[in-house]
């Protein structure tokens, strides 16, 4: 039993890191966070962007590190967690946001476009979690872990998204695979595997454009709620799977995705 529901979703004085903070996932994770209260480490490779963004959570009741490196070798991951634990004592939860993507048709990609799909979504992930979760091992108090992924990760795409696709289904192998093997630590890993949801890169299709309209009207016809997704849609899975609520809850992917995977 227990005594107030609330705690089960405190992580004031958590101490995060966000992984591609500053793309929509990553500015999603950062308010969320940042507004419940955790001390979050905001990663990135612009600087601009990032000074930006922790100008926008000054008025959060955490501090905010910007952190301007990605998780692109062994030794800047590692200093990604050296600098937040420098900043705030430790790291509680790690959120990575960060990913892209290249779209061509599979006879026509270059092995090495390819290959830098896979560098960037999965290799850095792989290390980024490792150096993350090393540090959680060494201080002994569990963590939370949180990938994201992409519905691409269990749906094909006939348009050139091979890269991606793969690239996706890795990560949710990374989810199980880390989530089996560090459940002895009290670390949880789980993954978010949105669809839509309205952001900078999406905006087009919530205007009455017929292009715009035509596009919304095909992807609402596949999700049984009727809508697309909104940035709240993503920020509530992000601090429930940072918090105490989720501390049974491991190596699964969550979808917030209106249904979309379900049908």
């Amino acid at each position: 039993m227990f005594d107030d529901p609330r705690a089960l979703f405190d992580i004031a004085g958590k101490s995060a890191i966000v992984i591609g903070a500053t793309g929509s996932l990553g500015q999603i994770a950062s308010r969320a966070l940042a507004g419940a209260g955790a001390n979050v480490a905001i990663c990135g490779s612009r600087e601009d962007a990032l000074s930006d963004l922790r100008d926008e959570l000054a008025a959060a009741p955490g501090c905010i590190v910007p952190i301007a490196r990605r998780p692109d070798s062994e030794s800047a991951s590692d200093a990604i967690v050296k600098e937040t634990i420098e900043a705030f004592g430790g790291v509680d939860i790690l959120v990575v946001a960060s990913g892209v993507n290249e779209v061509a048709p599979a006879v026509d990609m270059q092995p090495a476009r390819f290959e830098a799909v896979l560098d960037a979504n999965v290799t850095s992930t792989w290390l980024a979690v490792r150096s993350a979760g090393r540090a959680m091992i060494e201080r002994g108090r569990g963590g939370k872990i949180i990938l994201t992924s992409s519905a691409r990760g269990k749906l094909g795409h006939p348009a050139g998204y091979t890269a991606y696709c793969a690239s996706k289904a890795a990560v949710d192998g990374l989810v199980r695979s880390f989530g089996c093997e560090w459940g002895r630590y009290g670390i949880t890993v789980n993954g978010l595997a949105p669809k839509v949801f309205r952001s900078p890169l999406t905006s087009w299709m919530f205007t009455d454009e017929p292009a715009a309209q035509a596009t919304r009207e095909n992807f609402l016809s596949r999700i049984p709620l009727g809508r697309l997704g909104e940035p709240e849609d993503l920020a509530g899975p992000i601090l429930f799977l940072s918090a105490p609520a989720s501390d049974f809850l491991t190596g699964h992917v969550v979808y917030p995705d209106g249904g979309y995977t379900a049908g």
